[in-house]
């Protein structure tokens, strides 16, 4: 939210106020809007009006900027509408207003890099189309979706690229369909070589309940058809020590190592735990001001298939903190301030003579939660293996359509 703004078009725009007209300014004029006393002030060197409502700047022939707002290193400039919109304590909501298809464009080059081929940028393109269609939770009233990655890393036109937008257009309209429903099409930087199922990564937005109900397009699958599941301590650990054949193999996250010392852990875990138990996600719950008893162990309850722990164990001489959800637990064992990469990792911990913890060392693959479409690996199956982008969606959601999206019809 913003308390004031400059927008100005790169041809000449048009101001309108609760729809109706207010002015035509030419390009490159910077209108200031600022929020006060429950009005927008709207001036250009002298006020031009003080009004509340909705503002709305339209530029037909050329392109809206945020004066002094820079987006992918460039001036941010937007195709389509920008709307003003009142929020809350004497601030408002800039809002891009614009068609999917070209809203697309400016997502899928901040998404994806061009050098991952064709063929990935259109999977990146359906994959993006589903999600801004159906997201997985409404969180905002005023708009649809935010410019960052809590929705989609959205840039606007001045950061579209040609072969992006190419593969935006070649793929307009289509989605990914399961049975007749838009499917949830999440997706991530790198999977590791092993993408997990959506229950066990993601919780219910509205009961807090994990591992939450499956979706059978989103289930844990290994690039390579004989990877055995990875549910194990042994198994987990041998895979991401390793580093096998896998789509994912150009990441520079494919594999990954972290060691602690027992007093960085314990120090890492004590500034952590206050803000990850308000999550809902600690049992028990941890508050800001109690001093963490010393840490004697890590031990993993639960992992999915890819190796990725739904469940994991703080055992310290005083209690046992129980920590669920990928996030949750990548954001409790910072190392060097930095969250874990993923969840997708297996510990290997040294103990002295007397049986006190010495380090940690966790072992681990990939970048992001792990479900869907690994990004990485849409790469090297556009660019190594020559996939269609249908096939390299097929691979990452199981059982799966590609359609139309749907257009209800009415009299």
């Amino acid at each position: 939210s913003y308390s004031q703004i400059g927008i100005f078009g790169t041809e000449k725009f048009k101001i309108f106020v609760n729809n109706a007209e207010l002015c035509e300014l030419p390009s490159g004029t910077v209108v200031d809007v600022k929020f006060s006393n429950g009005k927008f002030v709207i001036s250009n060197g002298e006020v031009l009006d003080e009004v509340s409502g909705v503002i709305r700047f339209e530029c037909k022939h050329g392109r809206l900027g945020v004066a002094g707002l820079k987006r992918a290193g460039s001036q941010a400039l937007y195709r389509g509408n920008i709307e003003l919109v009142e929020y809350k304590n004497g601030t408002f909501h800039v809002v891009n207003v614009l068609e999917v298809e070209d809203y697309l464009k400016g997502v899928v080059p901040n998404e994806m890099p061009v050098r991952f081929g064709l063929e990935a940028l259109k999977a990146q393109s359906v994959a993006a189309r589903n999600y801004v269609l159906s997201p997985r939770t409404k969180a905002y009233n005023a708009f649809d979706v935010v410019d960052s990655v809590a929705s989609q890393v959205y840039y606007g036109a001045g950061s579209e690229k040609d072969l992006a937008t190419k593969a935006v257009e070649e793929t307009e309209g289509i989605v990914a369909l399961y049975g007749w429903d838009l499917i949830l099409a999440q997706y991530s930087s790198t999977a590791g070589g092993y993408t997990e199922s959506f229950s066990n990564v993601f919780s219910d937005p509205v009961t807090k309940m994990f591992p939450s109900v499956p979706k059978p397009y989103l289930i844990a699958k290994p690039d390579l058809p004989n990877q055995i599941a990875l549910n194990s301590d042994d198994s987990a650990l041998n895979y991401y020590k390793s580093m096998p054949d896998s789509y994912d193999i150009k990441s520079p996250y494919f594999r990954w190592v972290r060691t602690w010392t027992r007093e960085e852990l314990q120090k890492a875990i004590q500034m952590n735990l206050p803000a990850q138990s308000a999550t809902g996600f600690v049992y028990p719950s941890f508050n800001r001001g109690e001093v963490l008893p010393e840490i004697k162990r890590l031990d993993v309850k639960s992992r999915g298939d890819s190796g990725k722990i739904i469940e994991l164990a703080i055992v310290t001489r005083g209690k046992t903190y129980i920590v669920k959800k990928e996030l949750v637990i990548r954001r409790l064992l910072t190392n060097q301030g930095k969250a874990l990469p993923s969840a997708n990792v297996a510990f290997e911990q040294k103990f002295d003579s007397n049986g006190r913890l010495v380090s940690v060392t966790a072992y681990g693959g990939g970048f992001g939660h792990g479900v869907g479409l690994s990004q990485y690996g849409a790469g090297f199956m556009a660019t190594e293996m020559n996939l269609p982008y249908d096939k390299i969606l097929k691979h990452y959601y199981t059982g799966i359509t590609l359609a139309t999206k749907p257009v209800i019809l009415s009299s």
